[in-house]
Formats: C-alpha cells, structure tokens, sequence
C-alpha cells in the first residue's frame, strides 16, 4: 500500500490523495461503503462499479464467524469469494467487541446522540466501570481481558477469544487490501479512568498487531495496517493516544472510539488528534458517514471514511437530497401519487427510470426493489459528494 498527496487545501486542512493497493487505487477524500458480510446489502458488483465506488469494508467478526475466515482462505480471500476486484478494507472487530458489550450495556452508539439508539439514552452521565446495570434485558455478550476479548456469537450463543494476534490472522486469511489493529472501541459513557485503562490496554494491543505484522508473509506482505487512535472524549487521553500511535510503524490510522456526545465534539475530538498524525500518512475516521461530518472531517484533514449510514437509510426508504442532511422518506404515502423522481438532479439509475410513485409503491408492497433503488441513489449521492469535495480541493 502507498499513499501519495497529490493537493493540499490553502484554506484548511483538506488534502487531495491516492492509496494505491495491489487491487487499485483509492483517489482520496473517499466514502468507503460497508458490506458487512462480503457483500453490500442488495446490489451487486457490476452494480457498485457503475455507481463508481472504488473500495469497500468488509467486517471481521461476522466473517470469522460465517463462513469463517479459513473457508474464505481457501476460496481465494475475499476478492474472489464475492468476484470484487477492486481495494477491500477489513476491520479489527473491535466495534463488535463494543457492540456486544459497552453498547448494550450503556444502550448507546460511538456518538450518543447521532447513532441508532439502543434503549433509553435520556441520561448521559458517565458509566464506570464495572458498574452493575439494572435492565437485565441488555445483557452483554463480551468480556475484555489483557489477552483480548472473550464474546459469545450472536449466531449461536459459542464462546470465542479474539485477540490481537487472532485479529490479524483472520485479517490475513480474508486477503483485505487495508486492514485495522484490534483496538477496544469505548462508550460515550465511559469515565476518565476507564477511558485511560482501555487506551492503555489498545496500545499494547496495537503493539502486539505490529509484531505479528512484522512477521508476514508473502501475502500479507501486501496489506496496510492502520492503527487506531482511542481516547474518547478526553483531550489529554486523544493527545497521548495519537502521539503514541503515530510513532509507531503503521501504514496509516484510524480514529475511532468514542466520539462524543454530540457533533461538536466530535469534531474538538478531530481538531486535538489530526494534526498529531504523521502528514505523510492517511487518516481515516471509523463509522462515521453522514454528508455534514465528512464535510466537517475533510476540512481538518481526514482522507477516507466507512459507515453504514447512507446503505441502512436506503434500506429504509430514507433517500439524500443534500449535504445538509435533508432526506426524503420515499415510502411515505404522500408520495403515492408523485411522478418526480427522487431528485430530478440526480443521474443515478434510480433517478433516471423510475418516479417516486413507483419506488413509493414497492416498498408498500415490500418488494426488494424499493430498497434496492434508494440505496443505489444514497451510495450514488455518496460518491457525487466525494467527487465535488476533490474538485474542490
């Protein structure tokens, strides 16, 4: 993996780039769409090429977990298992360890109040650790430990321990292009000494991934390994932790835990850590993919981004119309009669063929269709939106 910068913004911290992968290139500020389980939920290859998406994420834990990561090895990694030859990211798992633990038991997301909720999230007051909760409903399904995180699959109820050294096997053997250090992802809700104990805990883990990076093979020889920056919403933690990982040999970095509780501090949380990341190298933000942050993220210098934000919004019906944030909900019964398209601005295939009327009536009649339509006109919009950001830059 490579990385070049090709532009810097005169105005901000924004920069015009290209990762160069052995499965192509990554021109940068790019949007990476999730496809979970090896594939992006209902469209298909050739339909995410015309759509002009150059890369995408695919999730570790539920591949290790099915059809497992040695059965994709055998089948020729990921990009033959789901016939993508374009760049693949894989994640480290760490978002499932705090899906199946923080998140439940604090019922909330890695921004309180932008992700999907989980219960009642009306108080925010920090969590301890180990604090006992009282809705035994939300019963947590993972354990973090020094050696790593003992969890039950949400497939079977089996017990599995992934470590550091685990992550970047099953990494190895899925094939991805770009992949993550094993790190834990905290809650918005943590407090300041758990926060501390788990950074302290991710940085001996990102120091276990690179020592077994370091002794790779031909194959993984091909791979770049971001580490990732914790810290939560503390600016001392955040500074320690981006000091502390841009001086190791990572090919690039990731910003990920908990975000805040709110957009502005997510972006106080960009403006401590960017500019302590090595320039040379890119930096990506974790889960986040609203059009209103990327543009906020742009500006002070992330170069790529992953969600599943614009992808679960089609399933949804939730179509984009601007960067705002403006969404047009097209299953929405007073659009039973509208012979306008989504967006009469909009050149994807959607758009181009078929009225709101129609895609209104197909998710009535819960035909696949409906959902198949939105999301290719939400990952269309998603793509049109890094195009112009590069244009600008």
């Amino acid at each position: 993996m490579n990385f070049k910068v090709l532009k810097k913004s005169k105005k901000s911290r924004a920069r015009l780039g290209i990762i160069e992968t052995p499965h192509g290139v990554i021109h940068t500020p790019a949007f990476v769409p999730v496809g979970t389980q090896a594939t992006v939920k209902g469209l298909t290859v050739d339909q995410l090429k015309n759509i002009g998406v150059e890369s995408l994420l695919c999730n570790t834990y539920h591949l290790y977990l099915r059809p497992g990561d040695k059965i994709i090895k055998k089948l020729g990694g990921l990009h033959e298992f789901m016939n993508w030859d374009r760049p693949i990211w894989t994640d480290s798992g760490g978002f499932q360890v705090f899906s199946l633990g923080a998140a439940i038991e604090h019922r909330v997301g890695k921004v309180a109040s932008i992700f999907p909720k989980i219960g009642n999230q009306k108080s925010h007051r920090p969590i301890r650790a180990n604090e006992p909760i009282t809705d035994h409903h939300h019963e947590k399904f993972a354990r973090i430990m020094e050696e790593g995180v003992e969890f039950r699959s949400h497939l079977d109820g089996s017990k599995h321990l992934l470590t550091p050294e685990k992550s970047m096997a099953i990494q190895k053997n899925l094939g991805a292009d770009i992949i993550f250090a094993f790190d834990e992802c905290t809650s918005p809700l943590h407090d300041y000494q758990y926060t501390k104990k788990s950074l302290e805990r991710t940085h001996r883990w990102a120091t276990r991934c690179l020592r077994t990076f370091e002794h790779r093979t031909s194959n993984l020889e091909r791979q770049g390994l971001f580490g990732i920056v914790q810290g939560g919403v503390f600016k001392d933690l955040r500074v320690k932790s981006a000091k502390f990982i841009g001086a190791l040999d990572f090919d690039g970095f990731g910003i990920g835990g908990s975000l805040g509780k709110s957009k502005k501090e997510m972006y106080k949380i960009l403006d401590w850590t960017v500019p302590l990341l090595p320039e040379e190298k890119p930096k990506h933000l974790l889960g986040i993919g609203s059009a209103e942050d990327i543009l906020e993220a742009v500006e002070r210098g992330i170069d790529t981004f992953d969600c599943v934000l614009p992808t679960r919004l089609g399933r949804h019906g939730s179509t984009l119309l601007t960067a705002s944030g403006v969404a047009l909900d097209v299953k929405s019964g007073r659009y039973a009669k509208d012979k306008k398209p989504i967006d009469k601005k909009c050149g994807c295939y959607a758009c181009q063929n078929f009225s709101r009327a129609y895609i209104c009536h197909l998710f009535k009649a819960q035909e696949m269709l409906g959902p198949i339509l939105a999301t290719i006109h939400n990952l269309h919009f998603m793509e049109k939106l890094m195009e112009r950001i590069r244009k600008t830059i």
